[in-house]
């Protein structure tokens, strides 16, 4: 399933502040849209997407809200376009963001993403739509985040992730 959103999505609609209390991962994942989509945290599944216009997780620079979104489990965001810090955390984190035309998607359609072939597949409209995910964010996604990375890796491999 896919839930959609519109433009300007900003990081006080998926994690309002005064659930910003706590660190623990599954507690900011229930906190999730609480107060703008309270239906999400009882009806999210695994493998669902958020679906947005311009400007997903504008605001301010909290990364509960990346986190938020990571342990609620979903495949991707998809936006047109996402704020620069959200897009940041959401590299460090190893959630996936996409950047697509989100015009003809509705809410509920069902989406299928291939990241090998970097196109999002609307099936309940039996429309392709190109997709962009850059590199290095595919390979943090792959790894789990920056700091799993790291660990597997070792501080000398961040320079290979200006490769991707």
């Amino acid at each position: 399933m896919n839930w959609k959103f519109g433009d300007n999505i900003n990081t006080d609609l998926i994690t309002p502040g005064r659930y910003n209390i706590t660190t623990d991962p599954k507690e900011l994942a229930k906190a999730c849209f609480i107060e703008y989509r309270p239906d999400f945290r009882q009806r999210v599944q695994p493998g669902d997407f958020v679906v947005a216009g311009h400007n997903f997780g504008c605001g301010s620079s909290r990364e509960t809200a990346a986190v938020a979104l990571k342990h609620s489990r979903l495949q991707a965001v998809i936006a047109k376009s996402f704020a620069r810090i959200f897009f940041r955390n959401a590299i460090n984190l190893g959630l996936l963001c996409v950047i697509a035309d989100t015009d003809s998607i509705e809410e509920g359609d069902r989406l299928e993403l291939n990241i090998q072939t970097q196109a999002l597949r609307n099936a309940t409209r039996d429309r392709t739509i190109p997709i962009a995910i850059p590199g290095m964010m595919l390979r943090l996604h792959q790894e789990g985040g920056i700091i799993n990375f790291l660990k597997k890796n070792g501080l000398s491999a961040l320079a290979d992730l200006e490769k991707f």
